[in-house]
């Protein structure tokens, strides 16, 4: 069955604590982290003190995706605030080598792609890691449109990984008719967040996606 992880970016900052046991209550598979630095995508976020603080509210994975220059700066940060996947883009300064960082920690390690850079950017790293996320939307802000074109990306990458565990995520303009496509096409993992948060029923929400 495909996973849901909610993005917080769409919860109420007012409240983060009571939306994680919310959507931990709903019966959301993990939750989605993005973190932006303002440099790498134009939007600012949050960092590893606001995780750490969540983290003890919830068993539920914590799906943390940075969208920053120099992740390898971050890693052992968000490591030790209780990320149990760090997703980096392979766009970034030195991805490969924060690659090799994020597995020494013990944790899964991601890599994301933008909609517009080709997936054979992470051929070489395929046996390095345990998730692709593919951006149906460009990173840095939430609400935006799917990014049609994205489904066929999927289905290139499943051949890609034919034979290899790693799981795909796409993140971005996910919605019932949008999710449906991805899924079609071989996707794990949907990240949703205004899917999620549209109404209070956090459950009925998800349950639509799957």
């Amino acid at each position: 069955m495909v996973l849901i992880a909610p993005s917080i970016l769409s919860a109420d900052f007012s409240c983060l604590k009571d939306e994680i046991k919310a959507l931990d209550a709903a019966g959301a598979d993990m939750i989605h982290l993005d973190v932006m630095d303002g440099h790498f995508v134009p939007n600012l976020t949050f960092g590893a003190p606001v995780i750490k603080s969540l983290r003890v509210h919830t068993k539920l994975p914590f799906d943390t995706h940075l969208m920053v220059d120099n992740p390898a700066l971050l890693v052992e940060s968000f490591y030790q605030a209780g990320a149990d996947i760090i997703t980096v883009h392979a766009e970034c300064k030195d991805f490969t080598k924060t690659l090799q960082k994020i597995k020494s920690f013990g944790i899964k390690a991601g890599v994301a792609l933008k909609p517009s850079t080709d997936e054979n950017i992470i051929l070489d790293v395929l046996d390095m890691i345990d998730v692709v996320l593919v951006m149906s939307v460009e990173p840095g802000f939430g609400g935006q449109s799917f990014i049609k074109t994205t489904p066929d990306k999927i289905a290139r990458i499943k051949k890609m990984l034919a034979g290899k565990p790693a799981q795909i995520e796409v993140d971005g303009g996910i919605n019932a008719v949008t999710a449906q496509l991805c899924v079609h096409q071989g996707a794990d993992i949907l990240v949703a967040g205004t899917a999620v948060f549209q109404t209070k029923d956090y459950r009925q929400n998800m349950d639509a996606l799957r």
